[in-house]
């Protein structure tokens, strides 16, 4: 029986979320705020590890002014556990750092990296599936995990399934064809519809040695600099010498920069798992409860007249959001600003939070 002992969750909360604008913020991104009852998206991404990582093996990637909240809402972590980015710098150099770090306390160790912006439901599903993960990583394979599709969804990435690899824990596992961006309408339809085709989760499985094996393949100049990060581990100036470091690193997702030309890449699929990627107001229609007009009513005082299709969020207590004749909108307000869009609009909102920055307007930020 496998006991899970070399395997590690790396959690990425680092982010901003600018599509969750006005309720994430740069003071409290979204992962930091309750959108699900008392939990924040950070304290549900931590706790469904439960019963297969204690909090030791549990390691959050952070920038250093959001470590602290992130520390207070997860006290059984402990604190050598978050790794600070000193500046972001994409996901391919955290997963490096990551790797590079956690080597150097298991050099057997097999990481799964996580978001802190998922929300699941299926808790045992998702333990089945990283059990899958850990026992192909062993085999040196770069494993992605997969979503069945529920619906031609536009508003994520998807995977090509190629032939079938192996079973891991009796769960099969296919070769990567391709990774596709996120499609037209059209393009999902076809992808759907073919069964060939699964969600890219954002979910990745490996040996610490296999990862950073390929990013020495396919980017040397950041493996150079984590070579030098190492360097810092034993001798013990990590954490005065690595923005030296970290200042050199030209930018990069993992996606890009590593995962679309990797070798012996799989993808194992995971199957009724009810996974959202809670990356903006119109992905919270697949997430929360709606009434039999389709509305998403998350608000403390709202009173809906001909009302369809509608989102309304405030946490006040003290205004009542009157919504009369109206449909397909996003509305939500915080403590200094109000939000209405249309539905159709709402992966735009990123648009607004540059404006907002470019124009000196930063206090609603």
């Amino acid at each position: 029986m496998e006991n899970f002992q070399h395997f590690y969750a790396v959690i990425m909360a680092g982010g901003g979320g600018t599509r969750l604008w006005p309720l994430s913020t740069k003071k409290t991104p979204k992962q930091m705020v309750k959108i699900f009852g008392e939990e924040t998206l950070f304290q549900i991404s931590v706790n469904r590890l439960e019963g297969l990582f204690t909090p030791e093996r549990i390691f959050i990637v952070t920038v250093a002014e959001q470590a602290d909240l992130l520390s207070s809402q997860t006290p059984q972590i402990p604190l050598e556990n978050f790794l600070i980015e000193p500046f972001p710098k994409g996901t391919a150099s955290v997963v490096g750092y990551a790797a590079t770090y956690i080597k150097q306390i298991d050099p057997e160790a097999i990481l799964v990296i996580l978001t802190a912006d998922h929300f699941i439901q299926n808790i045992s599903e998702f333990h089945n599936l990283l059990r899958s993960g850990y026992q192909a990583a062993q085999y040196k394979y770069l494993v992605t995990l997969g979503i069945q599709p529920t619906f031609a969804a536009t508003g994520y990435g998807y995977i090509h399934k190629g032939e079938p690899v192996k079973s891991f824990e009796d769960r099969w596992a296919f070769r990567v064809n391709k990774f596709i961006e996120k499609p037209d309408s059209e393009k999902a339809k076809l992808m759907f519809s073919s069964g060939g085709y699964d969600w890219n989760s954002g979910m990745f499985i490996w040996h610490v040695d296999a990862i950073l094996k390929e990013i020495k393949r396919q980017m040397p100049e950041l493996s150079l600099i984590l070579e030098d990060i190492t360097k810092t581990l034993v001798e013990g100036n990590f954490y005065e010498m690595l923005p030296h470091y970290w200042e050199k690193i030209y930018p990069q997702t993992i996606d890009y920069g590593i995962m679309e030309h990797a070798e012996n890449v799989i993808v194992i699929p995971g199957s009724n798992l009810r996974w959202y990627d809670v990356g903006s107001w119109e992905s919270l229609f697949n997430v929360m409860e709606v009434d039999n007009d389709g509305n998403v009513d998350m608000a403390v005082r709202h009173i809906g007249f001909d009302t369809s299709n509608t989102l309304v969020y405030s946490r006040s207590d003290q205004h009542m959001i009157v919504t009369l004749g109206v449909e397909n909108l996003v509305i939500v307000e915080s403590d200094n600003t109000i939000l209405i869009c249309d539905r159709e609009k709402s992966q735009e909102i990123k648009n607004v939070v540059k404006f907002l920055t470019d124009n000196g307007l930063e206090d609603y930020l």
